[in-house]
């Protein structure tokens, strides 16, 4: 886990200076940089409105005395998104937009939920 967390701190910002490099070339710098700022507010823009409902679900959750760990997966999906979103970068925007919206979120979850199992699994063999 840690080799692929290192290799992506590499990989990713690389591509991310590679892509912007590329696009400024193509389309000029001052044009590439609007691009980044508007992904940057958009993104920001998206992230707070879509928080706000993910608190507002969670909230509604507890107060029907149900486990929100659906509506708490989304909600981290979010602040990820929003994050990645502020990061400048065309990969990272993509992936940011990606987690703010629900039919994408479900392409996620599954991963998240077996990375979930998978941990509690090695915990609990921990533990005994």
């Amino acid at each position: 886990m840690m080799k692929w967390f290192f290799l992506a701190l590499v990989i990713v910002p690389t591509l991310e200076l590679a892509l912007l490099i590329w696009a400024g070339g193509k389309i000029g710098f001052f044009p590439t940089i609007a691009i980044i700022v508007a992904t940057g507010l958009v993104g920001a823009y998206l992230a707070k409105k879509k928080g706000l409902k993910a608190i507002r679900d969670v909230q509604e959750a507890l107060n029907n005395f149900q486990a929100p760990a659906d509506q708490l997966i989304s909600a981290a999906f979010v602040l990820v998104g929003g994050i990645l979103l502020l990061t400048p970068g065309f990969i990272s925007d993509a992936v940011g937009f990606s987690m703010l919206f629900t039919p994408t979120q479900k392409l996620y979850k599954p991963i998240v939920y077996r990375l979930i199992q998978k941990k509690m699994r090695n915990a609990r063999v921990i533990v005994q």
